[in-house]
């Protein structure tokens, strides 16, 4: 009996063991369960969490192209480069002259090269350019002809080219004798600079009557004439350099090019002599010619003053309201009545510094006055016209 009593009690104790072993094993499980579950949706939240931050805080990144990064053909910033240069076409709307877009890449890319060199030089030439301003204007020539000298010869009175052309502007022997100039062994007043400006003035003027077009005066300068009429019959009889001029020999192309940019370097903007004679008329109104009529001292010219004027100007009202004599006004504005009149109506007034105040502070008056007159001369001749019937 006592044998199976305590069998029984060693059996509920093992069973007992067993059990504890057991939940404590489950416990193990289930912690075990309960841990990796944690892990794995932790891991599942951290794999998850930044997709969502991304798509809801960070918009996908934009990938630029070329199409991006251009603006609209009206807002396209054309500046020359960050070293100050402005826009050539917004200069020069404000200054009253555009250039031309085929003359834009090359004047920009000329000015970018060559401006620090060229300015630096300005105030050792200024004595040059001072003397030959004096003698254009003698001639009524453009005084921005003194650049064609610049870059014909950098101002060098020895400068000698290859083909035999010396001096300041680089005049050949046979050019030189034609125009006055004595070329001999002894003696070449190709030279001088005062002698071969003078030359240089009147090959310039001949030039010009023959052409009628800066650009194309300053091609032939550089070419001969002769080259200048062969791309005018190649281009079928145009007259517009930038429709010729790759059929004119590349030096002479290159060199009507180096003129306006060295213009540009100098004066900040263009003029007339940068541009072609229809350029000249569809932005002055003008055709340039009078130019050369003006017949006013180098004195009186620095002293001078001009501004473009238009509408119904007489001469003869802008010469009594300035107090200046008729002749005096025309001496400075030849022609002025005959292109007033005309359909451009549009004339590049110069007249000496004091008359222009004058005109400035009284050209609303003078104009209505011009405009009475106008009125009186036309009623007098219908006057006669009816009394002659």
């Amino acid at each position: 009996m006592m044998m199976k009593q305590k069998l029984f009690l060693l059996a509920i104790l093992c069973w007992g063991t067993l059990s504890t072993v057991s939940a404590n094993e489950g416990d193990k499980k289930k912690k075990s369960s309960t841990s990796k579950a944690s892990v794995s949706k932790k891991a599942v939240t951290a794999t998850r969490t930044p997709v969502k931050s991304v798509s809801k805080t960070t918009p996908p990144v934009k990938r630029l192209s070329l199409r991006d990064t251009i603006q609209s053909p009206g807002k396209i910033d054309t500046s020359v480069s960050t070293e100050g240069f402005e826009d050539l076409f917004e200069q020069d709307t404000r200054a009253g002259i555009l250039l031309n877009a085929r003359a834009v890449e090359f004047v920009e890319d000329y000015m970018d090269k060559n401006s620090d060199d060229l300015l630096s030089m300005k105030s050792s030439c200024t004595p040059y350019f001072k003397t030959i301003e004096n003698i254009l204007s003698q001639y009524g020539l453009p005084a921005e002809l003194k650049y064609l000298a610049f870059i014909e010869s950098q101002m060098k009175i020895r400068a000698k080219s290859w083909a035999g052309a010396v001096g300041p502007w680089q005049l050949m022997p046979v050019t030189a004798r034609e125009l006055g100039l004595t070329v001999t062994k002894t003696r070449d007043d190709r030279y001088d600079y005062k002698k071969s400006t003078h030359a240089a003035a009147k090959y310039l003027i001949d030039l010009y009557k023959e052409f009628g077009d800066w650009l194309l005066v300053i091609a032939a300068y550089n070419g001969g004439p002769g080259n200048v009429y062969k791309a005018i019959g190649k281009s079928g009889g145009s007259r517009n350099f930038w429709k010729l001029q790759n059929f004119l020999p590349a030096e002479s192309r290159t060199h009507v090019k180096k003129f306006i940019g060295t213009h540009y370097i100098f004066e900040g903007s263009g003029g007339v002599t940068t541009l072609t004679n229809a350029e000249v008329k569809k932005q002055l109104g003008v055709t340039a010619t009078y130019l050369l009529n003006r017949k006013i001292s180098s004195k009186e010219n620095a002293n001078a003053k001009t501004i473009i004027v238009s509408g119904k100007y007489r001469s003869e009202m802008i010469s009594k309201n300035i107090m200046m004599s008729h002749a005096d006004f025309l001496r400075y504005n030849p022609d002025f009545d005959k292109k007033m009149s005309s359909s451009d109506n549009v004339y590049e007034l110069k007249l000496p510094a004091d008359k222009m105040e004058l005109f400035n502070a009284n050209k609303y008056n003078i104009l209505n006055d011009s405009v009475q007159s106008a009125l009186n001369a036309n009623t007098a001749m219908s006057v006669r016209n009816e009394a002659g019937q």
